[in-house]
């Protein structure tokens, strides 16, 4: 990448902001949304709560997988231009989710029209921010309101989807999606990509197969645990094989002089490794959550949309403080210690969700837990985003950007798969595959927690480039 002029003088910093933060939120809507419509889906679909909760899970999963090449094919066609695209086809996605007669136009609309949208616009909004806002203290405020909105935006999603479905229809969830993204459409007009396009690029697809069919084979075999663990091992061998084949193969390319798809020098940071370690349970925990609440809720404990996406206040108002607090927050505290208060706190919130699911059968037992989960996570989403953008110079932030994005997503998709397949694998025991569920995502939070302590105590931005 060749730094060009700062489209700061045409464009103020809101406007150009505004489009990409309100992307972000949208995306993760998108993810969390459905959970609250599973019971009206399965019915007016005629399918079942594995085919929705595969539904998710696949938009997850394709997101993850594409969003690296994505990334890259944002250098080579340039940002704005890949970031409208990705509205188009997102809109498309919501339009033939809205009007699905059944469970495969809703899979092609969500998982696969929203995904490959959403894979396409996700890397530009990282990617124009940290150009944009050169400075630390501007970035760093810039990613805390996107990576704040993508923390409500999947909060709220079972809230805002809850009053939609049971007030409209769920169907009326995703027009709502549509109107939202007509609006960025037009706010997005505004925004100037300060680099080039690079169309003589080369694109490595080659290395974006291997990685896609590894992470695809990985996720899937999860999905298999409650129905076959030998197809389980054996899927999840499989892709541990393509992605094994996936290094070594990048690795020769690099050997040989050639452009990878992703550049085995990114793992050599240590401080970035662990921030994306970070932010991989964050997402983990975010939707395994937000999937096992709204699903124990609805098929368990008998509550509608509207009562299980009410809970859900609780957690959209943890987040809404903390991401409003974060600037103050980032200037009091170092990143370290943000993001292990943010794992602590999560790991409190979980712990009351178990202690409380025998206490009291009233949904209003819930909110505490998941106002200190969504205290939690947004405490520490904006330092783990804002430590592994600024861990590396300009010309790598299309890599890095897709890195990121790419493990968040996957980390999405992983904890809606683990946590999603055992509580689904045995609904009808009540209480004990929710607190078995809910068991692991404390010990993915544990871990989390442990990483986090390893994180430098002060971390120097990487230099600008000149």
């Amino acid at each position: 990448m060749t730094a060009t002029a700062s489209p700061a003088g045409t464009v103020s910093r809101r406007a150009f902001l505004a489009p990409l933060a309100l992307a972000q939120f949208i995306c993760s809507f998108a993810g969390s949304s459905l959970n609250v419509m599973i019971e009206d889906i399965t019915r007016d679909l005629h399918t079942t709560v594995e085919g929705v909760q595969a539904t998710i899970t696949l938009f997850l999963l394709l997101m993850a997988i594409l969003m690296i090449p994505c990334s890259k094919l944002s250098d080579r066609w340039g940002r704005k231009r890949c970031f409208t695209a990705g509205l188009a086809l997102f809109g498309i996605g919501t339009a033939l989710s809205g009007i699905a007669p059944g469970l495969g136009v809703l899979v092609l609309g969500k998982s696969v029209f929203e995904a490959v949208g959403t894979a396409l616009l996700i890397p530009p909004v990282y990617i124009l921010t940290t150009l944009h806002f050169t400075d630390l203290t501007s970035r760093a405020r810039a990613f805390g309101v996107i990576s704040g909105l993508g923390g409500i935006g999947a909060a709220a999603g079972p809230l805002i989807g809850g009053f939609i479905t049971t007030g409209i229809s769920w169907r009326a969830a995703f027009l709502f999606q549509a109107m939202v993204i007509a609006v960025i459409v037009l706010l997005s007009r505004r925004v100037v990509d300060p680099l080039e396009p690079d169309p003589k690029q080369h694109f490595d697809a080659g290395g974006a197969a291997l990685s896609a069919a590894g992470l695809f084979f990985v996720v899937f075999g999860i999905l298999q645990a409650d129905s076959d663990a030998g197809l389980m091992a054996l899927l999840v061998v499989v892709g541990a094989v393509f992605l094994v084949a996936f290094f070594v193969y990048t690795r020769a390319r690099e050997r040989a002089g050639k452009e990878p798809l992703l550049s085995l020098s990114l793992f050599r940071n240590r401080t970035s490794n662990l921030g994306m370690a970070t932010q991989n349970i964050q997402w983990l925990l975010l939707m395994g959550v937000s999937f096992v609440v709204a699903v124990f809720l609805q098929e368990v404990r008998g509550y509608d949309a509207i009562e299980t996406g009410a809970i859900f206040t609780a957690a959209t108002l943890g987040l809404f403080l903390s991401s409003v607090a974060a600037e103050r927050l980032a200037k009091l505290l170092v990143q370290r210690t943000l993001i292990v208060a943010g794992f602590a706190g999560t790991v409190a919130g979980i712990a009351l969700l178990l202690a409380l699911v025998h206490a009291s059968s009233n949904v209003v037992a819930f909110a505490p837990g998941l106002f200190l989960i969504g205290l939690g996570l947004g405490v520490m989403l904006t330092p783990s985003v804002n430590l592994v953008q600024s861990s590396f110079p300009e010309q790598l932030q299309g890599e890095i950007s897709g890195l990121s994005r790419s493990v968040s997503n996957l980390g999405s998709s992983l904890g809606t798969a683990i946590a999603g397949t055992i509580l689904v694998a045995d609904l009808g025991s009540g209480n004990t595959s929710y607190i078995t569920a809910m068991v692991v995502l404390a010990a993915f939070a544990v871990v989390g927690l442990l990483t986090a302590t390893r994180l430098p105590k002060q971390v120097i931005p990487a230099p600008t480039a000149t």
